[in-house]
């Protein structure tokens, strides 16, 4: 007799041995996402960044396992977990996950006469990384990281535009995702005999992380120019959110500074002080969309350059995130390819590091041409469970000439050339692991290593500066110090674009 309960079935992970109780009916994506389950198309089945294997149970392959995957791997129990929906129990193989968050913890040397606590946020399309501060010296007491919690609608900035634009209340809901999101860090770095310290919280993120986290329609940078409908700060109270917090706590997301190019990229200006720099320096964030920033106290120069995720593991068929068993460095030497694989495991795949190397050694050894046609076919087996394809270099070409292009434009914007730079910064966490040599190898951008200077989460560095009142003003005259530009737009573009698509050293 029906009771009018929903049946439940049990979803067994491994090799963590959680047991999940879920509905029959629902989506396995909706329960893996928390389990290291990454879903970088949005879960259109396209991109085999979910795999799963189904170790018990019963999951016949969908239209998109047998489009994506080859019969060994159907054979084997591989599915694309977002084309699952649960009609019994299931045991799952689940890959490793334990991605290690870039924070700062650069000790401040600035001073102020702030009193009380504040809090920082680096809201990235992949991760989120909180700090709480003593104003007066911007001394770190506890620090948070998180995964972004929207990555369910994909792991790329245009794939949660597109949910929020095909799904009538997609934007709010991915609004409220968020918001909820970051009080649930807020409330775990805040004791809460030190409420009543906490003055302001200041957020830092891409324009689309700005406009989701604040509501506001983001048609305008779903489509070409891309521009952001607003470049202002978005000003709340901790009551207009619903955050139980002392109702006049302020909450701050910094402004933009044009198209995709965020206040984290205002906010690393600000922490390397590239707007008082009497000599002309740059400074390129790399992710899905690089930013890149060319300038001095002179003035500066910003655009973004549409990298695509392969620098993120994704769109790579043995890509992956950062996490134990991603291949992060490759070498060749006597005549063999040797691996550095994060936490000291079997290597599984590649992250954005271990990419990049492994095309700079090909390009050495002469496995892969300049053009970055692999010379032996359509696949290049670097040892019996670990390959290349000639798909996976073309994502990185792609991904490599949007970069070295949108660098070289605007260098010439400014009318400089790169030996001019007395600095080249690498923010963000691809920029602090990637090998520097191996970037300049394979013409990720111009410039030599002793101009190089990784600088880690510049992002959050710069939102905790942002905290003191001193900075509000200093804020300001950086705006109008910076002028944005469209990369598309400038002369050349095309030509330039089609130019960077070769490994060839940039000087």
């Amino acid at each position: 007799m029906n009771d009018g309960r929903q049946a439940r079935a049990a979803l067994t992970l491994l090799p963590s041995g959680t047991v999940l109780d879920v509905p029959v009916g629902s989506y396995l994506q909706d329960h893996l996402y928390d389990h290291g389950v990454d879903f970088p198309c949005g879960g259109m089945g396209t991109c085999r960044a979910c795999l799963v294997k189904i170790e018990s149970g019963a999951a016949p392959p969908s239209p998109a396992d047998l489009y994506e995957l080859d019969p060994r791997e159907l054979d084997e129990g591989w599915r694309l977990a977002c084309r699952i929906i649960v009609k019994h129990d299931l045991t799952l193989k689940l890959p490793s996950w334990d991605m290690q968050i870039l924070t700062d913890t650069q000790q401040s040397s600035i001073q102020s006469t702030d009193q009380g606590l504040g809090i920082a946020i680096d809201i990235g399309t992949t991760t989120l990384a909180a700090q709480l501060v003593e104003l007066s010296s911007l001394e770190v007491l506890d620090t948070a990281t998180a995964l972004n919690d929207q990555r369910r609608f994909g792991t790329d900035v245009m794939s949660r535009l597109d949910h929020a634009l095909r799904q009538d209340t997609g934007s709010a809901e991915l609004s409220k995702i968020i918001q909820d999101h970051i009080y649930s860090m807020v409330a775990r770095l805040l004791p809460d005999n030190r409420k009543a310290e906490l003055s302001t919280i200041h957020l830092v993120g891409n324009s689309a992380m700005h406009h989701l986290f604040g509501g506001l329609d983001i048609r305008s940078l779903a489509h070409f120019p891309f521009d952001p409908g607003s470049l202002e700060a978005l000003e709340y109270s901790a009551r207009d959110l619903g955050w139980d917090l002392l109702p006049g706590t302020q909450v701050r997301f910094l402004p933009n500074l044009g198209g995709f190019v965020g206040s984290d990229i205002l906010a690393g200006i600000l922490a390397t002080s590239m707007h008082t720099s009497p000599e002309p320096v740059a400074l390129i964030d790399l992710g899905t969309n690089g930013e890149i920033v060319v300038g001095s106290r002179q003035g500066l120069i910003c655009a973004s350059a549409a990298a695509g995720p392969a620098f993120e593991g994704a769109r790579i068929e043995m890509g992956m995130s950062a996490v134990p068993g991603a291949v992060s460095q490759v070498s060749y030497s006597k005549g063999k390819i040797a691996f550095k694989v994060i936490g000291g495991t079997e290597p599984a795949g590649f992250c954005g590091s271990g990419l990049v190397d492994a095309v700079a050694v090909g390009l050495d050894q002469g496995f892969i041409e300049k053009d970055g046609r692999l010379r032996s076919g359509s696949v290049w087996n670097l040892s019996p469970t670990i390959k290349l394809t000639q798909h996976d270099i073309r994502e990185l070409q792609l991904s490599k000439g949007a970069i070295a292009a949108g660098f070289s434009l605007v260098l010439k914007e400014a009318g400089l050339q790169a030996r001019d730079l007395k600095h080249i910064y690498l923010g963000g966490a691809f920029g602090n692991y990637i090998h520097p040599e191996q970037a300049l190898r394979i013409g990720l951008f111009e410039g030599s290593l002793s101009q190089i200077s990784p600088v880690g989460n510049c992002a959050l560095r710069g939102a905790k500066r942002s905290l003191q009142s001193q900075s509000q003003a200093e804020i300001e005259s950086l705006r109008d110090l910076c002028r944005h530009v469209e990369l598309a737009t400038l002369p050349g573009f095309q030509d330039r674009f089609a130019e960077a698509m070769f490994f060839e050293e940039l000087r």
